[in-house]
């Protein structure tokens, strides 16, 4: 009886083991669907779904005005600027770097070049370049002129410069 006992008690474990798993497959795709043709699969690629964003659009109009010339400027009558369109380079313009009235921001501000003499001042985008012109204005004694050049851009009535060149001006230039 005791063969008889361990036999029931293997007879369920033989049983399992001798039984395959059932088949199963990982589900890549619901059932219902067919798979799509070669060339439509690569159209619903190509194509977004009507659902999806859709691009900004662009600012209509001309050039605005600067938002610190005219009545907003501190000089009284100041004349009325607009703003360079994005995109337009500054090249080799002299000025000095200052700060915003509310010291928070890096100002560009030109010096008369004896041309359009109404240039208002352009906002520093932060980069290495303004990082290196406030670090020769905190090691200098004298107040630094620099030339610069950079690519222009709007926001909110004002222009800012995104500086690719900064170079300081030696107070005696020399010409012949």
């Amino acid at each position: 009886m005791h063969k008889a006992t361990l036999i029931l008690a293997l007879l369920p474990i033989t049983l399992l083991a001798q039984t395959p798993p059932p088949a199963t497959r990982p589900a890549t795709r619901p059932a219902a669907t067919r798979p799509l043709p070669p060339g439509e699969l690569l159209d619903s690629l190509l194509k977004p779904p009507s659902a999806a964003g859709q691009p900004l659009q662009p600012i209509q109009g001309g050039p605005l005005p600067d938002a610190t010339s005219g009545k907003a400027a501190v000089a009284p009558n100041a004349p009325q600027l607009n703003v360079l369109r994005e995109g337009t380079y500054v090249v080799d313009r002299v000025g000095r770097l200052t700060r915003s009235h509310d010291g928070q921001t890096a100002e560009f501000t030109f010096d008369a070049d004896g041309k359009a003499l109404k240039d208002p001042p352009m906002i520093i985008l932060p980069n290495l370049k303004l990082m290196q012109m406030e670090n020769a204005v905190q090691g200098s004694s004298r107040d630094l002129k620099f030339r610069i050049t950079g690519m222009v851009t709007e926001y909110k009535g004002r222009n800012h410069v995104l500086l690719e060149k900064a170079v300081v001006v030696p107070d005696v230039v020399q010409q012949f």
